[in-house]
């Protein structure tokens, strides 16, 4: 058996119901409208944006990966909490130059730039994180159209893997960035190009739960900087340590000691003072500030029983939350937290499945949970990142999901 609870921060009201912006559930999907929905609880990010920000040395930047949430009202909202965005696509741009944030204070990584996407970034006046030498040729004859010099820092396929994450996006061969050994020559060609250099993009990867993995990730990519200063075109400006801070997402799992790595921040940040005083250090987080905030609800259409298991069907499925299926990338499928909208006397194992006619259809497998009916509330946590997004809301053309951020 799978277990299944809710997370600790939210709390029932005297009635057994979820509590979010201070209203029952039940309440809040009649304000919104429908079921299924993500709802986001902006108290919750504000509060998680704010605690990090001040224990955060105060020159490091938070930046915001609009990829964990693209939904534009929560952009808006993370603008006025963090010191940039970070996108990766035109579409995300779109959102960001929409909210409040300065253009001058977004940047741009991903693999697969097109050429219209480049222009348009250097039309906005965004910080491209450059990932392939083509990008550097598109962006020349940019800055020769408009007569000003594109923004540019390099992203750096580091030469070693973040232990431990859950997805990792550097060591050995990978589509994203410039292989660190090639980091010079990019250096040398932006030079030539008269391309506007302000730094390093390093992202090593994920989803990660052991500090002091990321603290050494982070140690290492500042000391493979050190090694490119003498290259640099002009004084860096900005040297994004990436992310990779985790969300507990099983009862298993223990949440990170985010104290042990802003303490190593407050050590790399002093060393940044003395080796490259004109440079700011920035971390990126996306699932870290918005991920606990955001709750997937979906209504019991149907109870089933079938050789005596259990099966509770849902309005929503994979195609609105395909990480909580598990089809995001899980070696070992295990339940997100979970729970039923009210409070029984007795708990059952129950199986929640979705209305898609495929078996990868899944929400939660063999779960201890409140005995639920036709009608009943399923409340799926830790998903604010990675959601609706993230999940293949056409597939067997099902109606898409609402959100809302209360």
């Amino acid at each position: 058996m799978a277990e299944a609870t809710s997370h600790a921060i939210w709390q029932r009201n005297n009635d057994g119901e979820f509590v979010i912006a201070g209203k029952a559930l039940s309440e809040v999907i009649e304000a919104v409208g429908a079921t299924p929905c993500y709802l986001y609880d902006r108290q919750r990010i504000a509060t998680r944006s704010r605690e990090l920000r001040a224990r955060l040395p105060e020159s490091v930047q938070l930046h915001y990966a609009v990829k964990a949430n693209p939904m534009p009202a929560l952009v808006c909202q993370m603008a006025a909490l963090v010191d940039g965005l970070d996108v990766a696509s035109a579409g995300e741009l779109r959102i960001a130059l929409d909210s409040s944030m300065d253009p001058a204070k977004i940047s741009f990584a991903g693999p697969g730039k097109s050429d219209r996407e480049l222009q348009q970034a250097h039309a906005a006046g965004i910080l491209v994180n450059l990932e392939s030498f083509r990008e550097i040729d598109v962006l020349v004859r940019a800055s020769a159209q408009t007569g000003k010099a594109a923004r540019v820092a390099i992203r750096v396929n580091l030469p070693f893997e973040l232990k431990a994450s859950g997805m990792k996006m550097s060591g050995g061969a990978r589509p994203f960035g410039i292989d660190a050994e090639r980091v010079p020559e990019m250096l040398d060609q932006i030079r030539d190009c008269g391309l506007a250099f302000e730094g390093f993009h390093l992202f090593a990867g994920s989803q990660n739960l052991k500090a002091e993995a990321i603290v050494d990730a982070q140690t290492r990519c500042y000391e493979l900087v050190l090694g490119w200063l003498d290259r640099c075109p002009s004084p860096a400006k900005l040297i994004n340590l990436g992310g990779g801070f985790g969300i507990p997402y099983t009862i298993r799992d223990t949440p990170l000691d985010v104290g042990a790595i802003t303490d190593n921040l407050g050590i790399l940040a002093d060393r940044a003072r003395r080796d490259m005083p004109t440079a700011k250090l920035a971390i990126e987080l996306g699932r870290y500030l918005v991920g606990e905030a955001g709750i997937y609800v979906a209504r019991v259409i149907d109870r089933k029983l079938s050789h005596d298991q259990v099966f509770l069907i849902v309005d929503g499925g994979m195609h609105h939350h395909l990480a909580a299926s598990g089809n995001l990338g899980q070696v070992m499928r295990r339940n997100y937290p979970l729970a039923i909208n009210r409070i029984t006397p007795q708990k059952e194992i129950a199986s929640i499945c979705g209305p898609l006619c495929t078996p990868l259809d899944l929400l939660a497998d063999r779960a201890e949970l409140d005995v639920a009916e036709a009608g009943d509330l399923v409340v799926i946590f830790q998903s604010g990142a990675y959601g609706r997004s993230a999940s293949p809301r056409g597939f067997l053309s099902h109606p898409d999901v609402l959100e809302a951020l209360v």
